[in-house]
């Protein structure tokens, strides 16, 4: 009998867990700031900060490639979940295991509530994050985009429209899918339009752009979403319901920008696109006023294009903002570079515009928005100026953009920081993993190379945290490559 009596307390010790319990007990996700507890945000902010950023506030603030404050608390949020032990405890297969259930729980959806869908969704969005799994979503893209489409349409709560939207974007880019655009794009223009909640019009806004980038859409096509937006910038909203709606203008211009990067030819639509831009660097919200001017430097420097070889060499060349001299520079420009077509009929009125936004002083912005916008527009003025000379963080240096810890990228054209940036507010501090995992969507929109900070290469916030003697697991160690100048 005592036997007997040990072998049940032994059996009942092991009882089955259910395959979501081990999910969620395997993966414990933190909040998002964006609905946290008041001042956990603040908290996990500093904290994130101080664990994986050391740098200067200026360097930080170059690295961030100007996003907006909401990308950066998205960040910040990723950022944590990275270095949190949880996540530093799991392993891949754990997480493919979580990810796996996560789906299977998301597809079943009988049953659930809205807490439950939102915890799921949270789930996948965060591994989605933090590593490249296309190959645990194969065979299952059409179910996943079923299951998400349903929480798009319902709307029965706004967190859970916005996950589910941003889940659709990390679908896209995480598998390569030529029929996914095609599939959820009616559902994400009826959201933009018809959604009554601005939050959920703007991440349909984004999960738009990244589907038509990466989820098989013709140049066509995202020409004439392109017009689309363009309309949403130039009504402040209202095209959309969203009237005077700084989180979905802003949305709109920087999805435009995004997509513009892909389009060869955009001469036709410059002149009123740049017009509509102008007109937004008088509102008063600075991401509205940096998305505006970026978008206007990708204009102008999509203008130029490199000299074709039978050329003549002095055709189209034009002297204006280059000093005297032979060779090529950050002052003078790229001289292989020939200009098209006008971006603007008026280029001088333009640069009066940002130049002015470049040494605005005034007391109705606070220090850190005021920073933002001297170094945004101070870059953008030197490309309006003179295109050839590209991205610039002054007249004589490059953007250097620090990825973490990893390492940094050297970023020179204003299509690549757009595209760089488009990428880490979906990705997050998981972009240097699924840019060494090797996502094929990640590298074929961003062919840049990532270089070491530090001699021997910087180490990864799992590595740099670990405490003497704890043993190093080779197959979550991240990678730095060298690059040549």
């Amino acid at each position: 009998m005592p036997d007997k009596d040990l072998r049940r307390q032994a059996l009942d010790k092991t009882k089955t867990v259910s395959r979501r319990a081990q999910a969620k007990a395997s993966l414990s996700i933190p909040s998002s700031t964006g609905h946290s507890q008041p001042g956990s945000a603040r908290g996990s902010r500093a904290a994130s900060r101080v664990a994986s950023r050391n740098v200067s506030d200026d360097e930080d603030d170059n690295r961030s490639g100007y996003l907006s404050d909401d990308t950066n608390a998205s960040i910040n949020s990723i950022d944590a979940f990275l270095e949190s032990d949880e996540f530093q405890e799991s392993n891949l297969e754990n997480l493919k295991s979580a990810l796996n259930t996560t789906i299977e729980e998301l597809i079943e959806r009988k049953g659930s509530s809205v807490q439950g869908r939102e915890e799921a969704l949270e789930r996948y969005t965060k591994i989605l994050t933090s590593h490249h799994f296309g190959d645990v979503l194969y065979g299952r893209v059409n179910d996943i985009l079923g299951a998400l489409s349903k929480s798009i349409k319902s709307e029965t709560s706004s967190k859970e429209a916005v996950l589910a939207l941003r889940a659709v974007s990390l679908t896209a880019i995480s598998f390569e899918d030529h029929t996914l655009y095609e599939t959820i794009a009616p559902l994400l223009k009826r959201t933009i339009t018809d959604s009554q909640d601005n939050p959920t019009k703007a991440a349909a806004t984004q999960s738009l752009g990244i589907c038509l980038f990466f989820g098989g859409a013709g140049d066509d096509e995202i020409a004439e979403q392109c017009t689309f937006l363009l309309e949403v910038v130039q009504s402040d909203g209202s095209f959309v319901g969203a009237d005077d709606n700084a989180e979905v203008v802003t949305a709109a211009l920087q999805t435009y920008t995004f997509l513009l990067t892909q389009l060869d030819d955009v001469e036709a639509e410059s002149e009123d696109a740049v017009e509509a831009f102008i007109e937004q660097l008088d509102s008063g919200n600075v991401n509205v006023q940096i998305a505006a001017g970026e978008a206007i430097a990708v204009l102008f420097e999509k203008s130029y294009t490199p000299k074709e070889d039978d050329e003549d060499s002095g055709e189209n060349d034009e002297a204006e903002g280059e000093s005297s001299g032979d060779s090529d520079g950050p002052t003078t420009g790229d001289k292989t570079l020939v200009r098209r077509y006008n971006a603007y009929h008026n280029p001088e009125e333009v640069v009066e515009k940002v130049s002015g936004l470049a040494n605005l002083s005034t007391r109705g912005l606070n220090k850190h928005d005021k920073r933002k916008l001297h170094q945004a527009f101070a870059s953008i003025a030197i490309t309006i100026e003179n295109p050839r000379r590209g991205l610039q963080t002054n007249s004589s240096s490059r953007m250097i953009v620090r990825i973490h810890r990893e390492g940094e990228i050297k970023v020179d054209k204003w299509w690549k920081l757009v595209r760089l940036n488009a990428l880490r507010r979906l990705l997050a501090g998981g972009f240097i993993n699924h840019y060494f995992e090797g996502n094929g969507q990640v590298l074929n929109a961003l062919p840049l190379l990532i270089r070491n900070t530090g001699p021997g290469g910087t180490l990864s916030p799992r590595r740099s945290a670990r405490r003497p003697g704890d043993k190093y697991k080779e197959v979550r160690r991240f990678v730095s490559a060298e690059v040549g100048d």
